[in-house]
């Protein structure tokens, strides 16, 4: 109900000393005045998608990077914002809850009343149903109190949120002309900043005076593309779970007889996954990335399991820990092909009686193959963005059953003499995705609110709050601003011999890159993970001491910082343009003709469709 949201609740003594904490701000945010230089028109990363992108979003489409700067900056070009009239913003929650969401909030009120005490912000209530219905309550210091540092996000609430159909868009913004608002903030993941840039175009096609702005706020750390390092709300989900998963090896390891198969909330890609195992170094993780790349079957995963489970056996280790992300399931080409089947006909509105006598007879032979409690979970009506219900599909203890099968077998069959195979099974993810936030995303979302501020004050639409440098204290952090069409990509698919179709342009979410750093590194680890028992425990959260101001594994390997580097590139290029100019030497000149024809030809390669698709981000 209404009345439940913005009222002051009940909080613990911990929970108090952490409303006293106060986030750091990067010198660029400091005082009233906004310094803000432009780059260049952005372009997206694939080319070959960039037309279709244009010309669905005409009005937002190739606007300039934006960077603020610090009081000392010498940037000749940069627009220096002193004025800043009272204005009426309005922030929801658009999508699940993830740690840090309420510091967003808190950041945005306090650069708003900096900026002009006069300002107004309207937080809506109960996300996007909330803004239709024009559901408000106006955020004040009194109702930031007991929420400062907190997790969850029942200040505000919400609901199953999606702002996608021409009638959801038309009400936000009947909603947003009612409330006079100058600017409309969407705290969210991929499909919430999608409708974010979908929402900015459709404004400034009507001339609708709000501004949107998108926040990168999703527990799976799955928005990741080269202006978006990692994710509010990423960082405390990980470090909560690898806690527990610690607790389990340590577990495992006392009693000697249990293998524990532990699924990981994070959707689609496999990035809680990965950080967990950095973090608390369990024997196994699947990846959905892996199974995807490899295509490996149910059978193949039940083997590679089982081939484990002996190996360790035959060192007297009848124990271990198993993680899996939520989405290995979908990563399954099999079980994939037979999810597609099942939505198809749920969405024709055949009855979920009837579903397997109207599947295709290798569909129908899988789903008969597949334990009862699996049948029933892969039924459930597909998410809104298509996807399978995967919280609600029990993976780990699909595979612990079809392991302990084939254990059994082997057992009989004489080729494996240990101990008998007992396993448990968990679901780590409602429990983490409340939790307190850590003190980087305390800080990371607080920052991420004051850029929102700033880029209000620069009247800009369509764009994401962004910081990058994240590896590094935070008064390093460069802060800035991206269009949200920049990071859209267009997919294909296939659907059987030369028949194809061309997907709208949206956010995907990011894989974990098998390239990567943070792969390769468990890589490196992986046979000592399995045989060496060198299990890790990081304790509790912590907001003090030593551990306090630990970050991800997965954010402190890879060199990231690509607005940092865009930078670089253009005093790079404002240095040539100074060397070279009329009056310079032949030789000079001929360097640097030569070298700037070297780099062309090296770049226009690199930029080409075909390159594109070779590599991952």
């Amino acid at each position: 109900m209404d009345s439940d949201y913005g009222i002051s609740r009940e909080l613990s003594d911990l929970q108090k000393i952490r409303t006293t904490y106060q986030p750091e701000l990067p010198p660029c945010l400091q005082g009233t005045t906004v310094r803000v230089e432009f780059g260049d028109a952005s372009a997206t990363m694939d080319p070959s998608g960039a037309h279709i992108i244009n010309r669905t979003f005409p009005h937002t489409y190739g606007q300039p990077l934006a960077h603020f700067l610090r009081a000392t900056a010498k940037v000749s070009d940069a627009q220096i914002i002193t004025e800043h009239p009272p204005i009426r913003v309005g922030v929801l929650f658009c999508g699940r809850q993830s740690p840090g969401g309420h510091n967003v909030i808190w950041g945005l009120h306090d650069a708003l009343k900096i900026h002009n005490p006069n300002s107004t912000l309207l937080g809506i209530l109960g996300g996007s149903e909330g803004l239709f219905e024009q559901r408000t309550v106006e955020i004040t210091d009194d109702v930031l109190a007991t929420y400062k540092n907190q997790g969850g996000y029942d200040m505000l609430g919400r609901t199953k949120d999606q702002i996608r159909t021409t009638e959801q868009v038309n009400a936000a913004m009947v909603a947003c002309t009612a409330l006079k608002l100058d600017g409309l903030v969407i705290i969210g993941g991929v499909t919430s900043n999608t409708d974010a840039a979908q929402l900015a175009e459709t404004f400034a096609e009507a001339k609708c005076p709000t501004k949107v702005v998108g926040v990168p706020v999703t527990l799976n750390g799955d928005l990741k593309n080269q202006f978006v390092e990692t994710n509010v709300g990423f960082d405390t989900i990980c470090k909560v779970n690898s806690q527990l998963i610690s607790n389990v090896c340590t577990d495992a390891l006392s009693a000697e007889k249990y293998y524990y198969f532990i699924r990981l909330m994070g959707r689609r890609t496999s990035h809680v996954a990965l950080e967990c195992t950095l973090q608390s170094h369990p024997n196994m993780v699947i990846l959905g990335e892996e199974v995807s790349a490899s295509k490996l079957t149910l059978f193949d995963l039940t083997k590679q399991i089982c081939d484990a489970v002996q190996a360790r056996a035959e060192q007297d280790k009848y124990h271990g820990v198993i993680l899996l992300p939520e989405g290995l399931i979908e990563n399954i080409p099999e079980v994939y092909a037979l999810l597609k089947e099942i939505h198809g006909l749920l969405k024709d509105g055949v009855s979920m009686n009837k579903i397997s006598s109207q599947l295709s007879p290798w569909a129908s032979a899988l789903f008969e193959f597949l334990p009862p409690f699996i049948r029933k979970q892969l039924l459930l009506f597909p998410e809104s963005d298509d996807s399978a219900q995967l919280s609600q599909i029990e993976t780990e203890k699909l595979l612990a059953h079809l392991v302990e099968a084939e254990m059994n077998k082997r057992m009989k069959e004489g080729t494996y003499r240990g101990k008998k195979f007992n396993a448990i099974c968990h679901f780590f993810g409602y429990q983490a995705r409340g939790s307190l936030p850590s003190k980087f995303d305390c800080d990371y979302a607080y920052v991420l609110g004051h850029i929102c501020c700033h880029i209000l004050a620069a009247s800009l639409n369509g764009y994401m709050a962004t910081v990058t440098n994240l590896k590094n204290p935070v008064n390093k952090w460069r802060c800035g601003a991206a269009p949200i069409t920049a990071m859209m990509t267009v997919k294909h698919y296939n659907h059987g011999p030369g028949a194809s179709s061309i997907g709208k342009p949206a956010l995907h979410p990011a894989p974990v890159d098998l390239k990567g750093k943070a792969y390769e590194l468990l890589s490196q680890n992986a046979s000592k993970f399995l045989m060496d028992d060198i299990y890790r425990n990081p304790g509790p959260l912590q907001f003090d001491g030593p551990g306090a101001d630990a970050k991800a594994v997965t954010l402190c390997v890879e060199d990231q910082d690509y607005m940092g580097r865009i930078k670089k590139l253009r005093e790079y290029l404002d240095k040539v343009r100074t060397i070279v100019k009329p009056g310079c030497s032949q030789d000079v000149l001929k360097a640097a003709l030569s070298a700037m024809a070297s780099v062309t030809d090296i770049l226009s390669v690199m930029s080409s469709p075909s390159h594109i698709g070779q590599t991952n981000f």
